[in-house]
């Protein structure tokens, strides 16, 4: 048979930034070359989301050349219904290669890391984006002739090594290709970079596709057993508080809330978070064989809204000393390297005027030569390195605003919204307990800032103003968690329009009005 007539073997690998598609690539080229086949590869960048996705194409003529023959032509991309391995750094790259049609159930293997990259539109979801990752899971092993899976990405932490050679591994494990394990480990030592973890994260992915695919797994993250929370002696008052006052189902939660909030500002701020809580919690002691779910999802969403995201806890978030170190080990920094990190930031004129004393805040606010002013030096937004001491001096001026909070614009209109939903829970509770649960939960939609929380609050508000209309129904509870999902699922807010638009003294066209930018939440509100 002429070489002509032999198909060559073709290899899709999609990953994204940082994950060695291009190593794991040229150690397959370099492989096949060293066994005297002829081989190219080829890469095509994808769009900046999820840290920039990338398609590497491999193609070899699986047949030795006889001298003088011509080059075998081969493809620069891969085709639908013509590849014979897919190799993906991550779960839902797997799905774009079966949408694609790079997996078909009569040619490819198909080997991908279960674990995930959140995309960017899972991650700006108001609510719960996720997707289940048993989908993926399920149609790979529907798409593909054989099919292998496994967290990849955590065997290659835990062997100090990166994801390609891992993958790598699983590739000689899957024994798909006319190598030896041998010539797979050569074609690491060739490279001459990280040999000795390459080859330890080589045998970890080797023993994993060997194991075979995993049988189930779910897109919700494991929820490890809770461990006592760490002892803090200025929180040693509270927690005796918490023991003794309230019921047991509820304290892990409590417990959770009060160190949230003495981080976010201080162990005062924590006690007046019990505070408020003391007439939900005599609420709920006075139902029949409570189960104190209002008292809980009061506690959780109360200590959410009281830590609410501002400029100052933005700030402080970025110049800890934790968040360098998680860095550093996230782009697997060596001890003798420097690391410099850049944030975007884009304070806009609402933004600082929140974090001013409500007073200058509201002046800044009005039309006039001062609002002019900033508009015109906030236009663009501003790279700070963070790593540097000029920048980390510019956020740490911001950070110890932290004890003017209480003080500022946004806390102002916060603590009033926050305070008129507890009145409502405290009012609704004694003659409708389940409307009083679900209204608690819509503090779900109250979070972020910047536009993020301009449309939450929109949300948030046009749901309280339809509970006059609700209130009574037998059905109440239910079409407010209808309301609340509605409004989570879309940011636009036609569903929630298209919801609220059936109930009497309601106007829709509040909902989809958009507010206008820097609009006091409490002029909303009202």
């Amino acid at each position: 048979m002429s070489h002509n007539a032999v198909k060559p073997v073709s290899i899709a690998i999609l990953a994204m930034g940082g994950e060695g598609g291009g190593v794991l690539a040229d150690w397959i080229v370099g492989m096949a070359e060293h066994a005297g086949f002829y081989a190219q590869t080829t890469s095509v960048p994808g769009v900046a989301q999820r840290t920039g996705a990338t398609i590497y194409y491999v193609e070899f003529h699986p047949v030795r050349l006889p001298p003088q023959a011509p080059a075998p032509i081969l493809a620069l991309m891969p085709a639908a219904g013509d590849v014979d391995i897919v190799l993906c750094s991550e779960l839902m790259e797997a799905g774009r290669a079966i949408q694609r049609g790079f997996v078909t159930p009569d040619v490819t293997t198909l080997i991908t890391s279960t674990h995930r990259v959140y995309s960017m539109s899972e991650k700006t979801a108001m609510g719960d984006g996720r997707v289940d990752s048993q989908r993926f899971v399920d149609a790979g092993r529907e798409a593909a002739k054989r099919f292998i899976a496994a967290d990849f990405s955590a065997l290659a932490e835990q062997t100090g090594s990166v994801m390609s050679a891992v993958l790598f591994g699983a590739l000689a494990g899957a024994g798909v290709l006319p190598f030896s394990r041998g010539d797979f480990e050569a074609a690491i030592e060739r490279g001459g970079v990280g040999v000795k973890p390459s080859l330890k994260a080589f045998d970890a992915g080797h023993a994993a596709a060997q194991q075979g695919a995993p049988a189930a797994m779910s897109g919700r993250p494991v929820i490890p057993n809770l461990k006592p929370l760490p002892a803090d002696a200025r929180l040693t008052a509270l927690d005796v508080r918490i023991r003794e006052a309230f019921p047991l189902p509820v304290q892990p939660v409590l417990q959770a809330g009060v160190r949230r909030l003495a981080d976010y500002q201080d162990v005062a701020y924590s006690a007046a978070y019990l505070d408020k809580l003391a007439v939900i919690h005599r609420l709920d002691a006075a139902q029949p064989g409570t189960r104190w779910t209002l008292l809980t999802e009061a506690a959780r969403h109360l200590a959410l809204w009281m830590s609410f995201e501002d400029t100052v806890r933005v700030a402080d978030l970025k110049i800890r000393s934790g968040r360098f170190t998680r860095v550093a080990d996230e782009v697997k920094a060596d001890a003798g390297q420097l690391l410099h990190i850049n944030e975007y930031l884009h304070p806009r004129v609402d933004e600082i005027a929140d974090t001013l004393p409500a007073w200058l805040g509201r002046w800044l606010m009005k039309p006039g030569w001062a609002r002019r002013f900033l508009e015109r030096r906030t236009r663009e937004g501003r790279v700070v390195r963070t790593s540097s001491l000029r920048g980390f001096l510019q956020l740490y001026v911001v950070a110890s605003m932290r004890g003017v909070r209480r003080s500022s614009l946004r806390f102002e209109r916060e603590m009033a919204a926050c305070g008129r939903w507890l009145a409502t829970v405290a009012e609704i509770a004694g003659s409708d307990y389940a409307l009083a649960v679900e209204v608690t939960r819509c503090q779900r939609l109250v979070k972020g800032y910047g536009d993020t929380h301009a449309r939450g609050m929109h949300s948030f508000t046009a749901i309280e103003a339809a509970l006059p209309a609700l209130r009574g129904l037998p059905d109440a509870a239910a079409r407010v968690c209808e309301l609340r999902e509605a409004a989570l699922a879309d940011d636009t807010g036609k569903r929630l329009s298209d919801l609220l638009t059936g109930l009497p003294a309601v106007a829709p066209a509040a909902v989809r009005a958009p507010i206008p930018h820097g609009a006091p939440m409490a002029a909303v509100a009202s």
